[in-house]
């Protein structure tokens, strides 16, 4: 008795969420133990261009690796990812997992507003009310109102946002790219950027040292649940999965990463901040399904 792969694919968007969002808990560990965020990010990346140069290897066709446009456009992905990981784990030190995590979730917003610039897609009163609501989300989320010592600093909620455009910035580079080769090759290209950009800020002590430390272990599950696993069961699941049911699982990796800081590294919450983070994941998430709903059938095969 086969498979059923359509059943398995829920699990698999789930699964891969559920895994960023340990990913997050995982580097604020690290950087609690004080590894710099540049390396806890190249470390990510460059565990997860693993994972994808060995699917490359074993499935090889289709790759489209002649292509020059999808070079091109890979590489844009690659940038994308190399700020969203980057900043991510930036505002983490500067703030805490679940404030980083949630403020990375306002992605689409960003996806919106670009569409907006381009006349991709049509403003309307709604989809303003939305993003207002998110910003208020984030008002209550980062504290603007407050000075005092528990606030978040500029640099975590900047680095935050930051980390959600670039994510936005991934996407667009991993859906142009799609029509032009595999996703393990586009993967490869985009994580290959990763870690040549990641590489140079890092410190080179501290990446070699990293190697026989006693947090190895540690950063080799932030690679493999972080990166190679959770890209690559995402990929397997968004095949046979509408994006508006992928929004909703997506959900999850803020949820979990929030608790883990709250459980694991005892970081805490205002009755604001929680508000906060209800605002943007419900908005966020009613945003990205309203728009999942309008598309064609065809593109839920795509990233």
């Amino acid at each position: 008795m086969g498979i059923d792969r359509n059943r398995l694919s829920p699990a698999f968007v789930l699964v891969a969420a559920l895994f960023w969002g340990l990913a997050g808990g995982i580097g604020g560990v690290l950087m609690t133990d004080g590894w710099a965020p540049f390396v806890v990010s190249f470390y990510r990346g460059a565990i997860g261009l693993l994972f994808f140069l060995a699917w490359l290897a074993v499935s090889p066709r289709g790759s489209g690796l002649a292509s020059g446009r999808l070079w091109l456009l890979s590489a844009i992905a690659g940038l994308g990812i190399t700020g969203n990981f980057a900043f991510y784990f930036i505002s983490i030190r500067e703030s805490s997992v679940a404030v980083a995590a949630t403020l990375m979730y306002c992605a689409p917003v960003f996806v919106y507003l670009a569409s907006f610039a381009l006349r991709l897609e049509r403003p309307t009163a709604t989809k303003w009310a939305a993003i207002a609501l998110v910003m208020l989300g984030v008002g209550l989320l980062t504290r603007v109102y407050e000075t005092g010592p528990d606030a978040v600093t500029l640099i975590g909620a900047v680095a935050g946002l930051l980390a959600g455009l670039s994510y936005a910035v991934f996407i667009f580079g991993l859906k142009y790219a799609a029509p032009h080769g595999s996703p393990q090759a586009i993967l490869a290209i985009a994580f290959a950027v990763l870690a040549i950009i990641l590489i140079l800020p890092s410190d080179i002590e501290q990446t070699s040292a990293a190697l026989s430390a006693p947090s190895w272990p540690l950063f080799a599950a932030l690679g493999v649940l972080g990166a190679g696993f959770s890209f690559t069961l995402y990929i397997f699941g968004l095949k046979r999965i509408a994006p508006a049911v992928a929004s909703i699982m997506a959900m999850v990796e803020p949820v979990t990463a929030s608790l883990f800081g709250v459980v694991l590294l005892d970081e805490s919450l205002t009755g604001g901040q929680i508000l906060g983070i209800a605002l943007i994941l419900a908005t966020v998430t009613a945003l990205s399904v309203s728009s999942s709903a309008r598309k064609p059938s065809s593109e839920v095969a795509t990233f």
